[in-house]
C-alpha cells in the first residue's frame, strides 16, 4: 500500500505560490500578460476584478488545469512542472465553479473522494483514510449530513461537502473559483467563514476568486485585482479600498465608508 505522508511533511515555503512574469494566450488571444504575484503561505488571498480579467485563467494555472504560455509558477518554492500529479494533488487542492458532478452519491463518499491522490485507483481505503474523512466533516461541521446525497443539500451545505472533500485531500493549498456563486448573502457568510478558518486555524494557505470586493476585504488577508489580463493593484483590503484604486480594478466611481463593527472600510459605487 502506497505510504500516505502526511501534508505538513510536503516541501514548506514563506510563499505558498510564486507568479512571475506569466502570460496565457489561447487561440491567439492574450488572457494574460506579464502576471507577477505572491500568495504568501497561511494567508486566504482573494482574485477580484471584471468578468474575463483573467482571475478564474490564472486560478487554474496554479491548479494545473492550464498551461501558462509564459513565465514561471512555483509552489512552496518548487516550479509546477517539477511536481509529479501524485505529489502534485497531495500539495494543492482545486475547486471548479462548475460542481453538478456527483450528485448522486453520498456526503460521506463525495468527501472520500479527497483521498484519491493517497492511495490511487487500485489503493485500499484505510483507516488512515477514514479518520481523514471523519476528521473533514467535522472541520466543516457537516457530520450530520454524511449519509445524505449530495443532490438533496442546499447550496451552502453542497458548498461544505465540497470544500470538506478538499480538507480530505489533506493538502496545504486550497484555490476556490467563486465557492459562493449563486448562493445568497447568508450562505456567502457561512461558506467564507468556513474558508477562513480553514486558513487561519489549520495552517492552510487559501487562493479565492471571488465577484464582491466586501466580501473579499472581510475574509481574506490580501487581495489581487486584474483588469484585462494585466495585474492593477495587490495589497491588503485597507490598501485596496480607497476610491482611487477601486476606479483603477473597475473603472467606475466608487467611495468607501468606515463601519463600526468591521476592521476595514465597505466600498459603494457612487
Amino acid at each position: 500500500m502506497t505510504s500516505q505522508k502526511p501534508a505538513q511533511d510536503m516541501p514548506q515555503s514563506e510563499k505558498a505560490f510564486e507568479v512571475r512574469n506569466v502570460g496565457l494566450s489561447i487561440q491567439g488571444n492574450p488572457i494574460l500578460s506579464d502576471v507577477s504575484l505572491e500568495f504568501p503561505a497561511g494567508e486566504v488571498v482573494a482574485l477580484v476584478g471584471h468578468n474575463g480579467s483573467g482571475k478564474s485563467s490564472l486560478l487554474k494555472i496554479l491548479g494545473r488545469q492550464l498551461s501558462s504560455t509564459s513565465g514561471t509558477i512555483t509552489c512552496g518554492g518548487r516550479e509546477l512542472g517539477h511536481y509529479g500529479d501524485r505529489d502534485f494533488a497531495r500539495a494543492v487542492a482545486y475547486l471548479p465553479q462548475d460542481l453538478n458532478t456527483g450528485l448522486e452519491m453520498t456526503v460521506r463518499e463525495l468527501v472520500g473522494c479527497g483521498r484519491y491522490p493517497w492511495h490511487g485507483a487500485l489503493g485500499r481505503f484505510s483507516e488512515i483514510d477514514k479518520g481523514k474523512v471523519d476528521a473533514a466533516l467535522a472541520a466543516t461541521h457537516i457530520e450530520m449530513l454524511a449519509d445524505r446525497l449530495v443532490g438533496t443539500l442546499s447550496g451552502g451545505e453542497r458548498q461544505r461537502a465540497w470544500i470538506a472533500m478538499l480538507v480530505a485531500q489533506d493538502a496545504r493549498c486550497l484555490l476556490l473559483d467563486e465557492p459562493t456563486a449563486a448562493l445568497d448573502v447568508a450562505h456567502q457568510i457561512e461558506v467564507l467563514s468556513l474558508v477562513r478558518r480553514l486558513a487561519h486555524e489549520g495552517g492552510r494557505s487559501v487562493v479565492i476568486v471571488l465577484h464582491d470586493i466586501n466580501m473579499a476585504a472581510r475574509f481574506c488577508d490580501r487581495i489581487h485585482a486584474l483588469k484585462r489580463g494585466h495585474v492593477v493593484a495587490s495589497g491588503t483590503p485597507a490598501t485596496i479600498l480607497v476610491p482611487d484604486t477601486l476606479h483603477d480594478i473597475y473603472g467606475i466611481d466608487m467611495n468607501v465608508i468606515s463601519a463600526p463593527n468591521l476592521n476595514h472600510p465597505l466600498a459603494y459605487a457612487c
